[in-house]
């Protein structure tokens, strides 16, 4: 069966949530969102595309860092209304030069940082 990206549940501003993941480490890099045509660029190209809700735009992850995703997988869940990446991630994926945007812990009711910035 072809894939149809109208086939996924994109909320009420056609977005969903996008999830990528080291596909080396299977660590969690970062989550972020996706329009019909970000999910449609991303298969494309390869090149992992997100929509900036800040922005209102296109945000092909790296194109200005050079810290790029590279699509490996995609997958989505059972409901068809989460994105799962696999991604050989360049550099950094998060915006604060750490590998993975989820690098703040909750440990005996405080805040712990896990990782360090990355040497520039």
């Amino acid at each position: 069966m072809r894939f149809d990206p109208t086939s996924l549940k994109y909320d009420e501003n056609g977005l969903i949530p996008a999830i990528a993941q080291d596909v080396e480490t299977g660590d969690v890099l970062m989550l972020a969102w996706m329009s019909q045509e970000a999910v449609e660029r991303t298969i494309r190209t390869g090149r992992v595309t997100y929509w900036s809700r800040s922005r209102k735009s296109f945000w092909v992850k790296g194109e200005t860092s050079g810290h790029v995703q590279e699509l490996v997988e995609f997958t989505f869940d059972c409901d068809r209304d989460c994105i799962l990446m696999q991604v050989r991630q360049v550099g950094p994926a998060c915006h604060t030069n750490r590998r993975s945007c989820f690098y703040t812990a909750v440990r005996d009711d405080h805040e712990v940082e896990l990782m360090q910035p990355m040497a520039e």
